[in-house]
């Protein structure tokens, strides 16, 4: 029996794979459950254009992803801060501030898909810092601490 999975099912398969189980299984579990439907000649039509459809979103989402990539590497970031008398920081430098600067310059970012490289950053001076920006593209560029 074919069935086309729905939800991601441990031992057998992730969504949208078509899989052939005994017929007892997805009967009986798969089908009520909701994590299958039944493979017929109609629903094996839909399953292949869902997946055209997904395969060109994912590419123009790619495609975004390293040109914003391509830009953060040629950007040239400063950060200021509040610095004392012995040359240390106030605090510290993390990504909601790198997040902050970014977008200053006109590129929207996500803070949870930044990382700095040398945390906790309290000197002033120049660091590296990680975006993932798409599951295959993930760009590493420098940005600079200054005082105010």
């Amino acid at each position: 029996m074919e069935v086309i999975l729905k939800k991601n099912v441990d031992n057998l398969g992730y969504v949208n794979d078509v899989v052939t189980v005994k017929p007892g299984y997805g009967r009986n579990f798969l089908i009520p459950q909701g994590y299958a439907i039944l493979a017929t000649a109609s629903a094996k039509k839909a399953h292949a254009e869902i997946m055209k459809q997904k395969s060109h979103k994912e590419s123009k989402v790619l495609a975004e992803a390293e040109e914003l990539g391509q830009k953060l590497a040629g950007l040239s970031l400063a950060i200021t801060t509040k610095v004392g008398e012995s040359g240390k920081i106030f605090g510290s430098v993390n990504v909601i501030q790198l997040a902050e600067a970014i977008r200053k310059e006109g590129l929207e970012i996500d803070r949870k898909s930044l990382k700095i490289t040398q945390e906790p950053i309290r000197e002033v001076g120049t660091y590296e810092a990680i975006a993932n920006l798409h599951k295959d593209v993930k760009t590493t560029f420098s940005f600079e601490v200054v005082a105010e």
